[in-house]
């Protein structure tokens, strides 16, 4: 693939037909025209739909429900290949990392072996199989996740941190943030003295400010909540990495006071599965409502992570990223608190199709199509926009012939020779 700088995808297109998310509970019926890669009209009054341009698809989603692009506010791209590791409760994230290169160093090694440009394709494709179109990848800013042709737009404005323990000189990371970026880090990760102290380390180094954004959170308490609260700092939880870890939940409860609060779905060596799964985990365990969970995949973290270009409604002049499922009458939050990623059957970035199902493949122009390549995951075919042959044939070089695993469903190249023919 040809090296490119990151920009913004510019497509044009309208989508006919729809029913389109007006925030968590509301909706109307229209189409919806992208200009540019940004929305122009949305509406149920077609003849306001501007003249197309002449690279302008024209795509009939009747049938279907479209909602915002999903915002991940937390993965770690480059481990979407790895397994779970881990086998008991732990005090800290410490004290899991260095049991797992103990026990599991040959899995490590391993999955390490596959090339890391490969390794960072496959979480991007992770995050776009669920509705994901932006996600923030907690660790350096790899020349990857900079490309027009990655598969998912990736935060490019950011100051980060690994966390207390493990993130070198903090108040250097921070001072070194731009007031208009997020600084991120992982905090109060754990169950142990040393998790429940951090919190106070952040604060007398004096690295909790506006632009401060914490992962995790499991040892807060009431005061550590209303020390945020009174910071405006915002928080981000992965309730199945913490029961994997620790066995223990967020306190929602607790949380629930916070309005800077986002959901991020981790990496696969501690999560559940994709940001999808982790939606249906933390409304089951955590008991998280509907419109709350809603709020911290689309607004919340848009929020939180300083994105200026609408990601996370559907509205004229926001960016064109929009997933659109099967309608079933049901409100935008009551919809995503179902759905998986079985059920995602159409992704636009920016006015340009990622990703279609079969059924919605056979309903894309020509010229849509063009360059979407098929994927089979756990029984299930999708068409993508990303080289999936090329980065399942490298992955395989490593980890054995239909032995892939992406965020522990697996892929098989028979199958993709077979849908390719």
């Amino acid at each position: 693939m040809r090296e490119l700088a990151h920009r913004p995808r510019q497509g044009d297109a309208v989508l006919r037909g729809v029913r389109y998310a007006n925030g968590s509970m509301d909706s109307d019926w229209g189409s919806i025209q992208i200009d540019a890669g940004r929305i122009v009209h949305v509406g149920t009054d077609a003849s306001l739909l501007s003249s197309p341009r002449g690279s302008s698809i024209d795509i009939d989603l009747t049938g279907h429900l479209v909602l915002p692009g999903l915002v991940n506010a937390h993965d770690h791209l480059q481990f979407a290949l790895y397994p779970r590791l881990g086998d008991r409760p732990y005090g800290n994230y410490v004290e899991w990392g260095e049991e797992i290169h103990r026990k599991f160093a040959d899995v490590i090694a391993t999955h390490h072996s596959v090339p890391k440009r490969v390794r960072l394709w496959w979480g991007g494709i992770r995050n776009l199989l669920c509705g994901v179109t932006t996600v923030c990848h907690h660790d350096t800013l790899w020349p990857e996740l900079q490309k027009e042709k990655f598969p998912v737009r990736v935060v490019q404005q950011y100051g980060w941190s690994h966390s207390v323990a493990l993130g070198g000189d903090l108040l250097k990371a921070y001072e070194a943030t731009t007031a208009d970026a997020p600084f991120i880090l992982h905090a109060c990760e754990g169950i142990d003295a040393q998790a429940e102290q951090e919190l106070a380390e952040l604060n007398r180094l004096g690295v909790l400010g506006t632009h401060t954004v914490l992962v995790h959170g499991l040892a807060l308490d009431e005061a550590g909540i209303d020390l945020l609260r009174e910071r405006e700092a915002s928080l981000i939880v992965c309730p199945s990495s913490n029961d994997f870890l620790f066995h223990r939940l967020p306190d929602m409860e607790l949380m629930n006071g916070m309005e800077n609060l986002s959901l991020g779905n981790d990496s696969p060596l501690t999560a559940i599965g994709d940001l999808l799964d982790e939606i249906r985990f933390g409304m089951r365990q955590c008991e998280i409502a509907p419109t709350k969970m809603y709020a911290m995949v689309t607004e919340n973290p848009a929020r939180a992570l300083r994105l200026r270009d609408g990601e996370g409604a559907v509205k004229k002049d926001g960016v064109g990223d929009l997933i659109a499922v099967l309608d079933e009458g049901r409100s935008p939050a009551e919809t995503l608190a179902s759905l998986s990623t079985q059920d995602v059957e159409f992704v636009m970035i920016g006015g340009c199709v990622q990703l279609a199902s079969e059924s919605v493949w056979h309903r894309l122009p020509p010229t849509a199509r063009d360059g979407l390549e098929p994927l089979w995951i756990d029984g299930t075919i999708r068409w993508l926009r990303a080289p999936v042959y090329e980065l399942l044939r490298q992955a395989e070089a490593v980890l054995g012939e239909d032995s892939v695993r992406l965020g522990g469903r697996p892929l098989r190249s028979a199958a993709l020779r077979w849908v390719g023919a």
